[in-house]
């Protein structure tokens, strides 16, 4: 393995890579500027892709510094494999499928350092429609189920869906102290990633985020989301190919999993059947009123299907883990 670097920039990003070739080349050419202003270093995990993903970066971005893992570590693993190489004041673990827009490393490194309190900085992330993804959200749990649900159903007030973060009920342009963000990307204090030891390598795929976030919050530290930093996100690209439609019911497994992990399995359980009743009811309800607005209870019955499907199947599988 390569020595520590003792000459580290800034920010040390931690590309975890995985047959996203094109979208790698994309977020990496992204990074130049900040590369070439001594900013940032970057490193890119190549977790085993078979589809040259690791030769193109040796071939066109020379100035990154690849880790060529050779199997699939996940992406936790992968990116404390990274942060262990180098000795930057910040560890910025990456999606393959990101792009940083200009001033956005800039802008996260200013909120950063401006508030010692801070353990990570968060971005807002654009979706390729243009829109703002909900990357900002309050820890799972039976409490939060019960609020949103009760958002879901009308019967929280407009303060109460700001708090919960809900899409399109906060203001993405505003700056907030958040319980957890997306690891699509964001910034985290070495200190910080020191004292709780990086990633909890058992949280393999999704999660990561969740509990990297719930240990910083429990050491102390405050995750803050900076608006004024921007990076686009090709959502879930890398584990859409792999894994297809099973990408949501295996995300709320692995959060069910954590859950049950650091907060005990009746919260897990409680959790799953407040999200799991809550979606029947609605879809009860939507049935009742269909009537009155066939297209509108149509598009409400098939979501909350969907919700049920997802829940229930990702409950019961994260109880195998």
């Amino acid at each position: 393995m390569t020595a520590p670097d003792e000459t580290s920039a800034p920010v040390a990003i931690a590309v975890v890579s995985y047959n996203t070739r094109e979208l790698l080349g994309a977020a990496l050419a992204s990074m130049r500027s900040d590369v070439d202003a001594g900013r940032a270093e970057v490193w890119v995990v190549d977790n085993g892709s078979s589809d040259g993903s690791a030769e193109m970066v040796e071939r066109e971005f020379p100035w990154a510094r690849l880790v060529a893992a050779g199997e699939n570590l996940g992406f936790g693993r992968a990116v404390n494999r990274a942060a262990a190489l180098s000795r930057s004041a910040w560890v910025a673990p990456a999606n393959a499928d990101i792009e940083l827009r200009p001033g956005a490393l800039e802008a996260l490194l200013a909120a950063g350092s401006a508030d010692p309190r801070v353990g990570a900085v968060a971005p807002r992330i654009e979706l390729p429609d243009g829109s703002t993804q909900r990357s900002i959200q309050r820890f799972p749990g039976p409490g939060e189920a019960l609020l949103y649900n009760a958002a879901l159903s009308g019967l929280a007030g407009r303060g109460m869906r700001e708090r919960l973060f809900m899409a399109g009920h906060y203001d993405p342009a505003r700056r907030y102290d958040v319980d957890w963000a997306t690891g699509a990307f964001l910034i985290v204090r070495r200190e910080a990633w020191e004292q709780i030891g990086g990633f909890d390598e058992q949280q393999w795929m999704y999660a990561e985020d969740i509990d990297l976030c719930w240990r910083l919050a429990r050491a102390g530290w405050l995750i803050r989301y900076e608006p004024t930093a921007l990076i686009r996100h090709e959502l879930s690209a890398s584990t859409s190919r792999t894994f297809g439609e099973e990408v949501d019911t295996r995300s709320v497994a692995a959060t069910y999993a954590w859950m049950r992990r650091r907060r005990g399995p009746t919260a897990a359980a409680a959790t799953a059947a407040v999200h799991v009743g809550g979606a029947a009811a609605r879809l009860v309800a939507a049935t009742l009123l269909r009537p009155l607005a066939p297209a509108r209870m149509d598009a409400q019955r098939a979501a909350a299907r969907g919700v049920l499907r997802v829940q229930w199947n990702g409950f019961r599988r994260s109880r195998a883990r």
